[in-house]
């Protein structure tokens, strides 16, 4: 197949079963899992370690089987077998050069065109786990499909950096589709007004990042910037919103059937490695970047946690830190934090006086929530703590936080 050395499931089993030790794996995550390859491996694999970002359901998980991982998702999170590693992502790539060396290296990718093949929709931290493979020899592996959108920038190689390849004709998964709640929509609507036309943009997928570029159609010449991005930056595309004369950069997608095939071939949008994406210094290049990151808590010392419950992990850094630091250098920038004021399952309050866990990131430019904007940068510390108990606060909290700020000498 065009120069890629196919073989069977049952070949690259037992090719696995040669490797000595306990070797590691590391492989596409997000919702671009090599399933078919991935369980080559764990039946050739008697011990092995797997390393990925964000990973979903039904992965191997046995004993044998370490889970590693800087960013946990959800088919890792409960595991008693894994190994969280923290790190912000845009330093992720440097792990495969020491600390976590790969001995194989699973990707997903789209079948060859004109001698190279694309890694499609998720690029990520995966070009740097190839060189580190190729510079020490280890074993490069494609799950081949064609329904993997070929995608350009950092994630095309050669075929000749493919050592093996296996063929599946499957449909990419997509993470469920919903609407946005009222809160969510409200949030949406306030951080839309802080975004001007020509805008540059980075937000997550979720409700409240959904939300926010639902709210964005009416603008024009709109850039995209992001560590990765969903549907909603298609519907900027339909709207007219988006910049023609500039690329779409990011670093994974995630999204519907619709915006795989829109992503086939398309020349504007460019996916890029990591370590190029998530530099703050080249964030930070981007004019008015607006960066739009959430949370699971904030404190009145305008801390967030946005990566544990109880202590125990629960996500990660990620690239919040990276993208509110390059928000914050950029000409015109805001880094701005949203989240709803109140959480409806823990009936608590998302604002806190001051937060338990392990700080995921600070000092963004403001907090947003369904109540309001709470205005941070440029403000002592007691203004902040005023403003996030009286604009972002749900106000059946607010006497008790007004409480605490003076307990804490805020105010």
């Amino acid at each position: 197949m065009g120069g890629v050395r196919t073989v069977s499931v049952e070949y690259l089993s037992q090719t696995v079963a040669n490797l000595p030790g306990v070797p590691r794996v590391v492989a596409s995550g997000n919702f671009a899992t090599p399933h078919v390859a991935l369980q080559a491996v764990d039946t050739g694999a008697e011990a092995y370690r797997l390393f990925m970002l964000n990973a979903q359901h039904d992965l191997p998980d046995r004993e044998g089987v370490t889970l590693e991982t800087p960013f946990v998702g959800p088919g890792m999170r409960r595991s008693s077998r894994l190994r969280y590693i923290p790190s912000r992502l845009s330093m992720v790539p440097l792990l495969f050069a020491h600390q976590a060396k790969p001995d194989i290296v699973l990707l997903h990718t789209s079948p060859p065109r004109h001698g190279r093949v694309s890694m499609g929709t998720e690029v990520n931290i995966l070009p740097a786990a190839v060189e580190a493979a190729r510079a020490r020899g280890a074993l490069v592996v494609a799950q081949v499909n064609p329904q993997m959108p070929y995608t350009y920038g950092d994630g095309e190689i050669g075929v000749s950096d493919v050592d093996l390849a296996v063929e599946v004709d499957e449909l990419l998964p997509s993470p469920p589709s919903g609407t946005p709640n009222e809160v969510s929509l409200g949030i949406g609507a306030q951080v839309a007004e802080l975004v001007p036309d020509g805008a540059t943009l980075q937000a997550g997928i979720g409700g409240v990042p959904d939300a926010v570029l639902a709210s964005l159609t009416g603008r024009r010449r709109l850039r995209v910037w992001a560590e990765m991005f969903s549907d909603g930056v298609l519907a900027l595309e339909a709207a007219g919103a988006l910049d023609a004369d500039r690329e779409l950069v990011t670093s994974f997608l995630i999204g519907s059937p619709e915006l795989y095939r829109w992503l086939d071939g398309n020349q504007r949008v460019r996916v890029l490695r990591t370590e190029r994406v998530n530099d703050p210094a080249m964030i930070a290049r981007n004019p008015h970047m607006v960066s739009v990151n959430t949370a699971l808590e904030v404190d009145l010392f305008a801390q967030a946690n946005a990566s544990r419950i109880n202590s125990r992990i629960y996500s990660g850094f990620g690239g919040q830190t990276d993208f509110i630091v390059g928000a914050r250098h950029s000409p015109g920038g805001q880094a701005v934090m949203a989240l709803p004021s109140w959480h409806p399952k823990a009936d608590v309050s998302t604002v806190v006086p001051r937060i338990d866990e392990p700080v995921t990131s600070f000092q963004p430019s403001m907090i947003v929530t369904e109540q309001g904007v709470a205005e941070l940068w440029g403000c002592s510390q007691d203004e902040q703590a005023a403003a996030i108990i009286e604009a972002a606060a749900h106000p059946r909290v607010r006497e008790e936080l007004r409480h605490e700020a003076k307990v804490r000498g805020l105010g």
